[in-house]
């Protein structure tokens, strides 16, 4: 498993390099990698099918038992196989739909690497390494919305959805910590079968909410849905692999893997029952009211994660075993649809239903995968989609207070899927029309094999449950309960209340098509309540942030060297008075006032000279002459080192004054006009300033001679600079050697810094002001 996630590192960055090589035919090994990954991930079924996990341990952090452990159940192995079988097809798709992109191979780094980051996220059996997987994707899907950079809107898109994801993740990173210390543990293996430790721990109420907004911002869930219809901006194989199948249902697999930790709770299943319900209800009343066929699937899909969290949120085993079946199906079926609306789009040059029709004339094969995929949608006998919606009304209607509240969202919002099937999947193609939309591009075979495949194995999944989708589901399904369960998919059950329902949802569903055009001619009377919705607020908060970060910027960032030294200076006096003002050591004053008195005379004559020296510095109008006082004020301090018995100290003051001096006298021609500072009010600022700082630091001082660090760390220096180090210089042993990468850091910093001097030195203004 290390060595599938490796291989889809080293060809995502690889993908540039072999499109240069390969051309239009670089999509061939692209492809092949997910494939490949499929066909190992095949190769294991046979034991977790049996009932054996598989794990793997990389050794990373193991002393902060943090570890790249890998975790192969029924859970990970179904989405892991969705991921490649998925990835496997979209690649293919991608070369045809982006033939003759010269970004191609970027597009196919991109996309390879959030193949990668997806696999690592499923197949992760540590927390820590999970989460990092989990903002891999985030950061990878935030380069493939904003693929089309010359677009502002895709811009805007990618931030949004990087903004939105990014901060649940933050949320998500705090929740797996706590959620690790209220189990004792990082490792899922071990987390799974500790539930009861989790639930009642004093950490599990914050631990639950943080987690869950790190599911509802991935998964789109309310008021987190706004971010995906905006990322339709993305190209059509992003939004068929990230937004139908893989990214998307992240928070999904995220809250089915935990739920052997975290559920079982009121609070767990309330809230998702509640949250699940109202995105559900939500996204299919969007849809409606949506023209565009990826607007459409977009507000559809938001519907189906949310009847999803719904199913993970009721817990009962008939409850998960019916998500799992609803997620296969919705993943066959939407990432369908998705490829098809890209192929009308890419013949077209449109994706407004209101403007296509008689498209089966044109361009066939795509209406048949879009006809087939339509019908599992729509829940229509043999179609697997059929099978999850009788699940899905089987387990919202059993015994609980909520089940008819439960239902009515669920039938809500299958009577818009048919809709939404019925317009995609049959009338742009089928209807009744004497013309047919004209084409700008043939539908190619690269462009509608993808979805026929994905059509077909749907209604193989329908017409063979028990032999296709049955074995890995049940094993998925004991993942979810910590137990096996008795799970048999069949198409048939006989004339039964669900059946009625079923048809009753379809019925009803036709009424809903019927009438979807004037649902959409009406739709600009809702507008007025979106300008109160996520979206709108989400966009009033980003521009109150660049607002305010300007004024902030404006006046901290005011172009004054000696305010920015100020600001720093003040800050650092009012944390050290925090610090000290309470629980702060006594300073003995006494004691310190009485060396005074043995002051010898060579000392007073160096701050004779240094005070005065200050003095002069204060009131000179001089450049030149300012350079020369400080050199002299640092000479001084000098002396006072090798008064004190320190020569290196003194040596390397010698060396910056000057250096100092030096460089200060090059660059003074460099400089604008001297400004003196006519206000004495501003002069004595600074003043005070300077003298608080000082006092500070000779504060700081003293307590530190008064209450010296009682380290071991002393006593090593002092007894191995010369063994080990095989340097005299204590201090230069230190800096050198034992701490070596702070000083090689220090340097870098340096380095850095004198690369700006010299770029800035190297600047020549034009006429304007204008570089």
């Amino acid at each position: 498993m290390f060595l599938a996630i490796l291989a889809g590192l080293l060809f995502a960055f690889a993908a540039p390099f072999l499109y240069r090589w390969l051309g239009r035919w670089v999509y061939v090994p692209m492809a092949l990698l997910p494939f490949c990954i499929f066909l190992y991930l095949l190769s294991l079924a046979p034991a977790v099918l049996a009932g054996s996990p598989l794990g793997e341990v990389q050794k990373w952090a193991p002393s902060l038992g943090i570890n790249l452990h890998f975790y192969l159940d029924g859970l990970s192995l179904l989405f892991a196989l969705l991921i490649t079988g998925f990835g496997t097809l979209i690649m293919v798709y991608a070369g045809g739909y982006l033939k003759g992109n010269s970004l191609l191979g970027r597009f196919y780094l991109y996309l390879t690497l959030f193949m990668t980051a997806m696999l690592g996220l499923v197949l992760s059996g540590n927390l820590i390494s999970l989460f990092i997987f989990w903002e891999l994707t985030s950061i990878s899907s935030y380069l493939l919305i904003g693929f089309g950079h010359e677009q502002e809107s895709s811009r805007n898109s990618a931030l949004q959805a990087l903004l939105v994801t990014g901060l649940g993740g933050l949320a998500l990173m705090a929740g797996l910590i706590l959620v690790g210390m209220a189990g004792e543990t990082y490792t899922l293996s071990e987390l799974l079968t500790r539930g009861d430790m989790v639930t009642s721990h004093a950490l599990y109420l914050p631990a639950l909410v943080l987690v869950l907004l790190g599911a509802f911002t991935k998964s789109a869930q309310f008021p987190f849905h706004f971010w995906l219809p905006n990322a339709m901006a993305a190209p059509t194989p992003v939004s068929a692999y990230l937004h139908s199948a893989t990214m998307v249902k992240a928070g999904v697999y995220l809250l089915a893997r935990l739920t052997p930790v975290m559920g079982g709770t009121e609070v767990w299943q309330y809230t998702l029952m509640i949250v699940g319900g109202i995105t559900t209800l939500l996204g299919a009343w969007l849809a409606l009211q949506h023209s565009d066929l990826k607007a459409i699937l977009a507000y559809t899909t938001i519907s189906a994660l949310g009847l999803l969290v719904t199913m993970t949120g009721i817990g009962t085993a008939p409850a998960l075993e019916a998500m799992l079946v609803f997620l296969l199906a919705h993943a066959l079926y939407k990432g369908t649809l998705f490829l098809v609306a890209g192929n009308v789009d890419h013949a077209t040059g449109t994706r407004d239903i209101k403007q296509l029709y008689g498209l089966a004339r044109s361009i066939r094969p795509t209406a048949i995968a879009a006809l087939l995929a339509g019908f599992s949608m729509a829940g229509v006998l043999p179609f697997f989609g059929f099978i999850g919606k009788e699940l899905v009304y089987e387990a919202v209607l059993e015994e609980s207070p909520l089940r008819w509240m439960l239902f009515a969202v669920s039938f809500f919002s299958g009577m818009v899927f048919v809709a939404v099937a019925l317009l995609i999947g049959f009338r742009i193609f089928w209807g009744r029309s004497q013309l047919s939309t004209p084409l700008q591009h043939p539908d190619k075979a690269l462009l509608y094999l993808p979805p026929v495949v994905l059509s077909l194995v749907g209604l193989l999944f329908g017409l063979l449950p028990g032999l296709l989708a049955t074995p890995i589901l049940r094993r998925a399904a004991q993942a979810m309960l910590g137990e096996e369960q008795v799970f048999e998919l069949a198409l048939w059950h006989g004339f039964n209340l669900v059946l009625g329902l079923s048809l009753l949802t379809i019925a009803l569903g036709y009424v809903v098509y019927r009438f979807s055009g004037s649902l959409q001619s009406h739709a600009n009377r809702f507008e007025r309540l979106y300008l109160f919705g996520p979206d709108k607020l989400y966009q009033h908060a980003v521009k109150g942030l660049i607002t305010g970060a300007t004024k902030i910027t404006a006046t901290i960032q005011n172009g004054y060297l000696r305010n920015y030294i100020v600001t720093i200076v003040i800050t650092h006096i009012l944390l050290l008075a925090l610090s000290l003002w309470k629980d702060g050591p006594a300073l003995e004053m006494s004691y310190r006032l009485e060396q005074l008195s043995d002051i010898r005379l060579y000392e007073l004559v160096l701050i004779l000279l240094v005070i005065p020296a200050l003095i002069f510095l204060f009131q000179s109008r001089s450049r030149l002459t300012s350079i020369a006082i400080m050199g002299i004020i640092g000479y001084s301090i000098a002396l006072f080192y090798i008064l004190f018995g320190a020569p290196d100290v003194a040596a390397t003051q010698l060396l910056i004054e000057t250096l100092t001096v030096v460089i200060f006298v090059l660059i003074l021609h460099k400089l604008p006009a001297f400004q003196y500072l006519t206000h004495a009010r501003e002069r004595y600022k600074y003043v005070l300033v300077s003298i608080a700082f000082g006092a500070a630091m000779t504060y700081i001082i003293l307590l530190v001679k008064q209450y010296p660090l009682d380290s071991p760390l002393k006593a090593y220096y002092g007894e191995n600079s010369y063994l080990l180090g095989q340097g005299r210089n204590i201090v230069n042993v230190i800096l050198v050697d034992f701490r070596a990468l702070d000083t090689l850091g220090e340097i870098v910093v340096l380095a850095v810094a004198a690369v700006g001097i010299v770029a800035m030195l190297k600047l020549r203004m034009q006429k304007g002001g204008k570089p």
